[in-house]
């Protein structure tokens, strides 16, 4: 018989790879929604939602991601990222139904020298690496047994705003560009990041917990941005590496997020690409769009 999921957030970047995957999958009978369709943050929608559909696993792609407007709007932040996460795995608890939620690498104070891992101290330095940090352990204490984390970094994909996309219409439209050299992560495309969850939903055992996935490899913005400009064939744009301090914002970045993703393909099986070949795949869809 058929699983039945529901997907939250299905309008953002992860939420609409999960829709490629999922749509017209005879495994699977999914439900797509977004704050139109399931307001996350009301206890009884959700309810009512996952006991009408006799919902099986529920898989949360909402979130508020503007982290420095987060600094400003610190209680809608905390509502969606840690109340609204704590409403789900009440539902979910009520409905017999698993849960598997994204989280972020900005729960750490990125201060490492060596990736994270799941069992690294946690100690997030802006409102939304707390907020999702609230969120992981509303879930946790709610639904022992039957949550999954996944944490991820730098994602981006075709489909909505996000940091490649910018910097292909920057290149575009600017003679020069200022990116940052001193933070140091893995791009994640969406793509891949819906295929690890794919792997996980089919797996023969569900094993609880947290754990991490970003594509393999490590770069900083700079990095990133050239090598953007470079696979689109941008030339026309001069990409000059600056400090952190040279470009202030609001809320803190880690300057070190490389995520260890050991546990994930241990467990799982989950295959993760090189960030360089995904990047090639997303503008190559981004220019067939």
């Amino acid at each position: 018989m058929a699983k039945n999921i529901l997907i939250t957030g299905a309008n953002g970047q992860l939420g609409n790879e999960m829709r490629k995957i999922l749509t017209d999958n005879a495994s699977f009978n999914t439900f797509f929604t977004d704050v139109a369709e399931l307001d996350i943050t009301n206890l009884d929608a959700i309810n009512n939602f996952v006991s009408q559909n006799n919902i099986n696993i529920i898989i949360n792609c909402a979130a508020y991601t503007a982290v420095d407007l987060a600094e400003d709007n610190k209680e809608l932040c905390n509502t969606i990222n840690h109340i609204a996460v704590a409403n789900l795995a009440h539902a979910a608890k009520t409905g017999n139904a698993k849960l598997i939620h994204i989280s972020t690498d900005y729960v750490f104070d990125g201060t490492s020298c060596h990736p994270y891992t799941e069992d690294d101290k946690t100690c997030p330095q802006s409102v939304y690496g707390s907020t999702k940090l609230e969120g992981e352990k509303a879930l946790a204490e709610i639904l022992p047994h039957d949550h999954i984390i996944v944490r991820t970094a730098w994602l981006y994909s075709a489909f909505g705003k996000n940091f490649v996309k910018t910097m292909l219409t920057l290149g575009t439209t600017k003679e020069s560009l200022n990116v940052v050299a001193d933070q140091v992560g893995t791009p994640t495309y969406a793509g891949d990041l819906a295929n690890a969850i794919y792997t996980i939903i089919c797996a023969e055992q569900w094993v609880a917990g947290t754990y991490h996935f970003s594509n393999e490899g490590v770069c900083s913005w700079y990095d990133f941005t050239k090598m953007i400009h470079k696979t689109a064939g941008i030339t026309s744009c001069q990409v000059n590496p600056i400090s952190t301090g040279e470009y202030p914002a609001k809320a803190a970045r880690p300057a070190y997020s490389v995520l260890d993703k050991s546990k994930i393909k241990r467990t799982f099986g989950v295959n993760v690409p090189y960030w360089l070949d995904s990047l090639e795949k997303c503008i190559s869809e981004i220019k067939n769009k």
